[in-house]
């Protein structure tokens, strides 16, 4: 486990200008970066938030960021947001903590996509954690799991710690696919999305523009090559 991320938050700042609306994540590193904001707009910072779950868009209300729907901001300046697995070419997992069709409609809605990790986060190739979570309309939910084990990809449903079924902020189940090594991950995404009653998965290809790794209290920035700044 990496140390607290709010070397991380900080140097995700640096993104940040004046004026802007800003896409916000679900989850640790997402969190650090909200209160690293959030201390940013008491000191007179002008921005505005979308928030990708309830518990994101709490946090931004108790430390005074302005929040938007998404509908109301139309395209997003920047997102951030943390991941569960990173790769070489900056293509990633998400959805670990539940908000992933929240978190990727809002990414593709943003004109950069800027992600926060720890070292623990870095894989070789994405999979390598053994988890890609995938959402599904519960109506769905039996067929859905049929067809994702015609795909070679065992799948449980998501429970919480009471044993009852996880719902997300949309009120659909998360079906957690057990995976290897994912070598092609758009067509694997492509097959997935094509179940009748998926409505996600937790890959995000293509989306990333930066990558934040914070090392031992260090923040270095990855970025992709065709990244727009």
């Amino acid at each position: 486990m990496s140390d607290a991320p709010e070397a991380s938050a900080q140097r995700a700042l640096d993104f940040v200008k004046d004026g802007q609306t800003l896409g916000l994540g679900t989850g640790r590193a997402a969190a650090a970066f909200v209160r690293a904001l959030g201390a940013r707009v008491q000191d007179g910072l002008r921005v505005r938030g979308v928030a990708t779950s309830i518990a994101t868009a709490e946090l931004a209300s108790e430390l005074g960021i302005p929040l938007l729907t998404l509908d109301e901001a139309g395209t997003l300046d920047v997102t951030f947001d943390g991941a569960d697995e990173v790769d070489p070419q900056l293509d990633v997992i998400k959805g670990y903590g539940g908000a992933l069709v929240r978190e990727k409609i809002t990414a593709a809605s943003s004109r950069e996509l800027v992600i926060l990790v720890g070292p623990e986060k870095i894989v070789p190739v994405l999979g390598s954690r053994g988890k890609l979570p995938v959402e599904v309309i519960p109506f769905g939910l039996a067929l859905c799991g049929r067809q994702l084990a015609e795909l070679g990809c065992e799948s449980v449903l998501r429970t919480r710690e009471n044993g009852e079924a996880y719902l997300t902020d949309n009120g659909n189940h998360i079906l957690d696919c057990k995976v290897a090594a994912i070598s092609a991950p758009r067509e694997f995404e492509t097959a997935i999305l094509a179940i009748p009653g998926v409505l996600g998965t937790g890959l995000f290809i293509g989306m990333a523009d930066a990558v934040i790794v914070e090392r031992d209290g260090q923040a270095d920035v990855l970025r992709r090559p065709s990244a727009k700044s």
